[in-house]
């Protein structure tokens, strides 16, 4: 156990006008209270409040997070009370201890409902004062440190309450390196084979390779030597954890990652950062969509630093941090710097965030749920989240989580914003709005009146505000009164074309339109918020006859080189309308892929073969084949009102083949020729309107061998 003498020389190095005597009496005192208590280890119990002390002098904080952490198991283990720690050690300290008393009394891997009773009063403890929580995830540190003395049940309820609350949280505060370690801890526990086969790699790894740590440390400072930029330069393997959630995400073996490794330049100004990057890009070939400039824009805990990922030795990754010695100090400590003293003084660190303010705008989303599943999901939301930072067209910024959508920035900007989008345009593009937006980004918000939120926005919007504010729309609708209108304009808008508005029927429209169910779409066709034609139209398009003139098929894709030809993949099919990319090979020009096919994988690592390409705007002619699947009925006459039916949109049909038949039903796939992909969608939604039809779905990635993505050299 570390002495009180040792204890207060921790605190100080940082602090040389700590208060001792103060530090002195709590020591002693919380020993005298917990005089015969003994851990599960058999150690004496005042070992574990004099290590968590001991973790937050690493942090240089302040006397009463010191002292706080040496009492706050007193009131909640011994006799001693709140008033006699008011009367000794006073009121600040008092409330800090009680404040982790309860902390500690939450079972947070509870039920859902107690779960989220639990967490509202943990935001509720951290805004009175953080300081609370910086003791609490200390104390989880250590017990996280020493768990193997608990019987083998607790130590996974208390490693799965670790890897879902305690980890996220000091991650969100912008304590990285407690995160890492507490996650680490975590792991140990709940999958302990995975951690063990993931160390043997690395060491494995280490005996082939040598130690790449130390060759890329000296390569780095000898290239901003020559810069004259003076920078300490630091590297490291990451944490198993980290490495065995990489290899889950990327579905991939530990042989096929190549960012293991972490390095970070300490800088001495802000402009030696950039000077550091250009340097450091100069020498090794930056990875494409792998840099983030946290410094010109900073996340919301403080954390300023530049991230670039480049190829480094043998062709494989690793990951840079760039940053200066106030950066640095705020990304180790997050908010806790705010509490930070250096020579008796507490630290003046520019970067460092008001914990009143962070403590505000993450809680703020939160008040407005009224059920415990949508504040769950709304705290799980936030707690996990990264930051991406997009512009307004005007150039201001909006500060979102990792993965939000336009839907959320329509929100960010303001609520009647959000209500009113009808779309979004991401640098000048018409994009879903179901799009997970990236930094840097440009987003322009277009909005029309009477718009109203839709239950389907629920699962495009990722920000608990955002939800909150959809869920507030949709509650206050008056939805009967519309659907029983709506159905009535439906029935007649139908009638007049000679079909009939079943709930089939309906059900496709409302798809089509990207609606919930047919209930919304008739609620928004009684509030007039869509017409009856647009119901029509979405189900049968053929009654706005499509223009097929315009793009020339030699043209119609942009972004090649004047003497380049593209076939399109026939693995994934791209039409006019879908986003899409190029990929080199040689002697065969260049085919074109949806950006989401599956078959990129095989060349995610060769990115000087990848072209960014678009289709030409305008009207294509309907030449480009894809490949639908179709369960129908065995019936009589089926087959040729299909045909009819795909005919009626305009719509070739080149190939058909039958996959199974049954006595009741056949499943069998048609080639079509269509134009773009809404002439896509217009054809699947005349389709699955049919009554004799059971299922139709687009075929993708087939086993086409010739669009597999290969080395150049093939």
């Amino acid at each position: 156990m570390i002495a009180a003498e040792d204890l207060i020389a921790l605190v100080r190095n940082y602090n040389p006008k700590t208060n001792e005597t103060l530090i002195r009496a709590a020591y002693d005192y919380g020993r005298a209270m917990h005089e015969g208590q003994v851990r599960r280890s058999g150690e004496p119990y005042f070992t574990h409040p004099v290590a968590v002390a001991a973790i937050l002098t690493e942090q240089q904080l302040d006397d009463a997070t010191i002292v706080t952490a040496l009492l706050h198991d007193t009131i909640e283990d011994t006799k001693s009370t709140y008033a006699e720690i008011s009367k000794r050690f006073g009121e600040e300290i008092a409330l800090l201890v009680d404040g982790v008393t309860k902390l500690t009394n939450l079972q947070l891997s509870s039920t859902e409902t107690k779960q989220a009773e639990n967490f509202r009063k943990l935001f509720m403890a951290m805004s009175r004062d953080l300081r609370v929580i910086l003791v609490k995830l200390a104390d989880r540190l250590h017990n996280m440190r020493t768990i193997k003395a608990m019987a083998h049940e607790k130590q996974v309820q208390k490693a799965r309450e670790t890897m879902d609350i305690y980890a996220p949280l000091a991650g969100r505060m912008g304590m990285q390196w407690m995160r890492e370690e507490l996650e680490d801890l975590a792991f140990r526990v709940l999958n302990p084979e995975a951690r063990a086969s993931i160390i043997r790699r690395f060491i494995t790894l280490q005996r082939e390779t040598g130690d790449v740590i130390h060759r890329i440390t000296s390569d780095m400072r000898i290239e901003l030597d020559k810069m004259k930029i003076e920078a300490d330069v630091f590297g490291r393997a990451k944490k198993p954890y980290s490495i065995w959630r990489k290899m889950q995400e990327k579905e991939m073996g530990f042989s096929r990652l190549s960012d293991i490794y972490g390095f970070r330049v300490i800088t001495r100004s802000e402009s030696d950062c950039y000077a550091a990057l250009g340097a450091i890009h100069r020498r090794w070939r930056a990875v494409p969509g792998r840099f983030k400039d946290y410094i010109s824009q900073p996340k919301s805990n403080g954390y300023r630093s530049i991230h670039t990922t480049v190829s480094g030795r043998d062709g494989k990754r690793v990951e840079v941090q760039i940053r200066t010695r106030q950066m640095h100090e705020v990304a180790e400590t997050g908010v806790a710097a705010h509490w930070s003293y250096r020579d008796g003084v507490r630290a003046q660190n520019p970067f460092a965030v008001d914990p009143a303010r962070w403590i505000a705008s993450l809680t703020e989303q939160f008040d407005a749920e009224e059920d415990h599943d949508a504040f769950m999901e709304a705290v799980k939301l936030e707690m996990y989240s990264d930051q991406v930072f997009c512009f307004t067209p005007k150039g201001d910024v909006v500060r979102m989580p990792k993965g939000a959508t336009p839907l959320d920035f329509a929100y960010a900007i303001h609520t009647r914003i959000g209500a009113g989008c009808v779309g979004a345009k991401v640098d000048g593009l018409r994009v879903p709005l179901w799009t997970r937006l990236k930094n840097g980004q440009s987003v322009e918000i277009i909005t029309a009146e009477g718009q109203t939120p839709q239950a389907t926005w629920l699962d495009i919007a990722t920000t608990g505000k955002a939800k909150s504010a959809i869920r507030r729309s949709l509650r206050e609708a008056n939805r009967e009164r519309y659907i029983k209108l709506g159905r009535e304009l439906a029935r007649s808008a139908f009638e007049h074309v000679g079909k009939k508005a079943s709930d089939k029927v309906l059900d496709t429209a409302a798809r089509t339109l990207r609606l919930d169910d047919a209930d919304t779409l008739l609620a928004r066709l009684g509030s007039a918020e869509i017409t009856a034609r647009d119901v029509v139209e979405a189900v049968y398009p053929d009654l706005a006859p499509r223009k097929q003139t315009g793009v020339e098929p030699s043209r119609a894709v942009i972004g090649l080189e004047p003497d380049q030809g593209f076939e399109r993949a026939s693995c994934c099919q791209p039409l006019p309308g879908e986003r899409i990319v190029g990929i080199v090979r040689r002697g065969q020009g260049v085919i074109v892929h949806a950006i989401d096919c599956a078959r990129l994988a095989d060349v995610e690592n060769e990115p000087d073969r990848w072209i960014d390409l678009h289709w030409a705007s305008g009207d294509h002619a309907p030449i480009y084949p894809v490949s639908l699947e179709l369960t129908i009925g065995n019936d009589a006459g089926v087959l040729g009102r299909i045909c009819t039916l795909i005919g009626e949109q305009n719509a070739n049909i080149s190939d058909l083949q039958f996959i199974d038949r049954k006595p009741d039903f056949y499943r069998l796939t048609i080639d079509i020729a269509l134009s773009d992909a809404e002439h896509l969608h217009s054809v699947m939604s005349a389709l699955e309107a049919e009554s004799d039809v059971a299922a139709v779905v687009r075929v993708r990635d087939r086993d086409h061998e010739q669009d597999r993505p290969r080395n150049a050299a093939e």
